[in-house]
C-alpha cells in the first residue's frame, strides 16, 4: 500500500467494487513528564494526555488497554527528506503559487511552500499551502508494499479481508537531478499528462483472487475544480475475463463494508481544491513515528490490543504538529469538517478527526510509520536508488480508523512498504499500460 497505490479507489474496483481541539489551557509544560527510554502502562497514560489530541484523549478506551507497554522514543528527532528533495525545494523557492480555487500553479518538485516561511497566524492561505506541501511531501519516487485490510467490529476481527500486493510510480514532480534537467520532473518524456499511476493485485480471499486494477492520477488535479480530471481506474475481474472501466468520481463514498471514504487513505488523499483548508494552529503532540514493532507482512498476528485498532505497544515520540482544518467545497460531502494534526518537518498527518453534518466526532484516523534508515527492525529494507542513495524517509506504513458513533473500523497494514523507484523505464512503461491487467491471465 503505497501513497497513492492502495488507495480506496482500489477498493471501490475490488467490491466493483469543527469539532474540539487543543483546549486553550492544553498548553504543554516546558518538560514533560516523560523522557525517551520510559516505559509507559495502562496505569501512566494519564501522563500522556497533555500532548494528545483532545477528541483521542476523551476516546482513550479504544487505545490504550491493560499490558499495553507504550516506549518513549527520541524528542524531535530528524526526519529530514533527502538532499535531493531539499535542493528541489530550494531550487524553486517562491515560484509556486495558491492559484483560484486553491489551485497549485507554477510548480515543479520539492516542497511547494517551504514550511518555515508558513505563517500559520498571519497568512490566510496558511492552511491551503500546508495541505499542498503535504500533497506533495517526500516519500519516495515508486515501491511495492505487501498489504492486509480488516474489519473489526467490537473488537471481533470480520471474516471480510483483503490481501495482495500494491505498487506506485510517480510520473512527474521527480526531484532525482537527471529528470530535473532533462525533463522538467517528468520520468518519461516531458509534457506528461498524469502524475502518478498505482495499482493493486488482489491475492486472498480466493474469491477475490486475481482482480487486478490500475489508476492513474492526472497533472490537472492540481487546478481549479472546473479544469481538474478526475482519477481514471480500470479493473480486472477474473469472473467476468475483461477490463471495466470505473468511475472515480464520487471520492467522498465509504468503501462499502468499511468506514473509510475514498479519501482518507493517510487521512488524507484526495484532491486539495475540492476543499477549504484553514490553519488553527500548533502544538507538540506525541504519537507513533518510527515502529518498533514487526505487523502485516512480517508478523500477520502481531496484537493490535482488544479492539484490534491501537499501536499503543509501540514507540511514540514527541513532535512539533500543526493543526489545519479541512472544510468540503461540495454540499453533498459526508464529512462537515476534519482535522488534521500533521507532523510539522515530516508533513506526515498524525492524528484526524472527522465530524458529521450535525457536527459530532464521527471517525478517529490515525497512522503508524518507519525510518527509511533504521534498520533495527527488519535489517535493511528500503533501498536507495540511482540519484537518490539515501531515502530518508519516514514513511507511513499503517492506517487505522475508528467510527467512534458505532464501534467498528478497519486496519490496514504495510510494513513492508517503501518509495525505492522501478529498475528501469521499460518496467515503469509496462506497469502503466492499462494491458497489462489481462495479459497472462
Amino acid at each position: 500500500m503505497i501513497r497513492g497505490a492502495m488507495t480506496h479507489w482500489a477498493l471501490a474496483g475490488l467490491l466493483l467494487v469543527a469539532g474540539s481541539l487543543a483546549r486553550a489551557d492544553d498548553v504543554p509544560p516546558p518538560k514533560p513528564p516523560f523522557a525517551e527510554g520510559d516505559v509507559i502502562g495502562f496505569t501512566d497514560i494519564h501522563l500522556l494526555e497533555t500532548y494528545l489530541p483532545k477528541k483521542f484523549w476523551d476516546n482513550r478506551d479504544f487505545f490504550f488497554y491493560e499490558g499495553m507497554k507504550l516506549v518513549i522514543g527520541p524528542t524531535q528527532f530528524d526526519y529530514r527528506a533527502p538532499p535531493e528533495y531539499e535542493a528541489a525545494t530550494a531550487r524553486f523557492s517562491g515560484q509556486a503559487r495558491i492559484g483560484p480555487d486553491d489551485s497549485l500553479e507554477n510548480f515543479t518538485a520539492g516542497q511547494p511552500f517551504p514550511m518555515d516561511a508558513i505563517d500559520c497566524q498571519a497568512d490566510p492561505q496558511a492552511g491551503v499551502k500546508i495541505m499542498w506541501n503535504h500533497s506533495y511531501q517526500w516519500n519516495g519516487a515508486a515501491g511495492t508494499a505487501h498489504f492486509f485490510y480488516s474489519y473489526w467490529d467490537r473488537g471481533e476481527q470480520l471474516p471480510l479481508y483483503y490481501q495482495g500486493t500494491a505498487k506506485l510510480v510517480k510520473l512527474a514532480n521527480r526531484v532525482e537531478p537527471e529528470y530535473l534537467d532533462e525533463n522538467g520532473g517528468d520520468l518519461l518524456k516531458r509534457g506528461e499528462k498524469r502524475k502518478e499511476a498505482n495499482g493493486q493485485e488482489v491475492e486472498a480471499p480466493f474469491d477475490a483472487r486475481g482482480i487486478a486494477l490500475l489508476t492513474y492520477r492526472y497533472k490537472s488535479s492540481d487546478q481549479p475544480r472546473a479544469k481538474a480530471r478526475n482519477d481514471d481506474t480500470w479493473v480486472y475481474v477474473p469472473t467476468m475475463r475483461r477490463v471495466r472501466r470505473i468511475s472515480t468520481a464520487q471520492r467522498t463514498d465509504a468503501v462499502v463494508g468499511t468506514d473509510f471514504t475514498f479519501d482518507d487513505l493517510f487521512s488524507f488523499n484526495g484532491i486539495v481544491p475540492q476543499y477549504e483548508w484553514q490553519c488553527l494552529g500548533e502544538r507538540q503532540i506525541i504519537a507513533p513515528t518510527n515502529s518498533m514493532v514487526r505487523a502485516y507482512p512480517y508478523d500477520p498476528k502481531h496484537d493490535f490490543g482488544p479492539y484490534g485498532l491501537s499501536y499503543a505497544s509501540d514507540r511514540w515520540e514527541l513532535r512539533d504538529a500543526i493543526i489545519v482544518r479541512m472544510t468540503p467545497k461540495n454540499a453533498d460531502h459526508p464529512y462537515h469538517h476534519k482535522d488534521l494534526f500533521i507532523d510539522k518537518q515530516t508533513l506526515n498527518v498524525m492524528y484526524s478527526f472527522a465530524y458529521d453534518q450535525k457536527q459530532e466526532l464521527w471517525k478517529i484516523i490515525w497512522h503508524n510509520k518507519r525510518w527509511s534508515e533504521d534498520e533495527r527492525l527488519t535489517g535493511p529494507w528500503y533501498p536507495g536508488w540511482k540519484g537518490i542513495p539515501k531515502p530518508m524517509d519516514n514513511i507511513i506504513v499503517s492506517d487505522i480508523i475508528v467510527n467512534i458513533q458505532t464501534g467498528t473500523g478497519n486496519r490496514i497494514e504495510y510494513w513492508d512498504r517503501t518509495g525505492t523507484a522501478f529498475e528501469s523505464k521499460a518496467k515503469v512503461r509496462s506497469f502503466i499500460d492499462v494491458g497489462r491487467l489481462t495479459k497472462g491471465r
